[in-house]
């Protein structure tokens, strides 16, 4: 078991860093634990290899300072919310037992990612059931339920249902997701264009978490929605 304050799933390599790499860069200088799992290795993606997307999460990962990431090798394309998939997720929340989960966006372009959202959600609340048992390395685990599920906004402009400033973890953000050299804007590759490799998209990361942060009277944030109403201590964590 290696306990972590933030696990973060993302259906494909990149996804995270997309959707949440500059919250994860914030996080992890205040002193927090962040740990990846990758649902599949973007084994469909148009551009690139399962070979070289492992590669670039690690190198990504790196960029993060992320302390673990593994990826479960489910099907692309192909998730499923059933008993198999959930069990292994299941077992990723009882090892590494975060404070926070982080998903998915619960509605998505890519299928998978509004797949992975659910899948995720409910494996959250089966994680904390005594009378399931999952074991790690031949030990049986201890149940384990986060105390939230926040879900990452990806390509759809959903609401938001609260946002977090990145004003100075823009640029790390940036350079995580340029660690994925064959799936974003390089004018020098000769493979097929994608709706994600595209010099337009490349720019949308900064101008959507500009707009996120003109909204929210900061230079740059990364929204997020919620599944429970969040509760406040005190006022002192807000930005007036």
């Amino acid at each position: 078991m290696m306990k972590v304050d933030i696990l973060a799933f993302g259906a494909h390599p990149d996804d995270i860093e997309l959707g949440c790499g500059g919250t994860l860069a914030k996080l992890i200088s205040e002193g927090k634990t962040v740990a990846i799992v990758d649902l599949t290795q973007g084994e469909l993606g148009t551009r690139g290899t399962n070979f070289t997307r492992a590669e670039e999460a690690a190198n990504a990962s790196q960029i993060l300072g992320i302390s673990a990431r593994e990826n479960l090798k489910m099907k692309d394309g192909f998730l499923l919310n059933d008993e198999e998939h959930q069990m292994h997720i299941v077992k990723m929340i009882r090892k590494y037992q975060p404070t926070i989960v982080l998903a998915n966006a619960i509605d998505d372009r890519h299928p998978d990612h509004g797949k992975a959202s659910k899948l995720v959600s409910d494996s959250c609340f089966l994680s904390g059931l005594i009378k399931i048992e999952t074991f790690c390395d031949g030990e049986n685990q201890r149940p384990w339920r986060p105390k939230q599920v926040f879900h990452y906004i990806q390509w759809k402009n959903l609401a938001p249902d609260f946002v977090v400033d990145i004003s100075a973890f823009m640029d790390k953000k940036i350079e995580a997701c340029l660690a994925y050299k064959t799936q974003f804007y390089d004018p020098q590759s000769q493979e097929p264009t994608t709706p994600i490799s595209t010099k337009d998209f490349l720019e949308s990361l900064t101008y959507r978490a500009q707009d996120l942060g003109r909204l929210s009277g900061v230079d740059f944030a990364e929204g997020f929605t919620t599944e429970k109403l969040l509760a406040l201590k005190n006022f002192e964590g807000i930005i007036l």
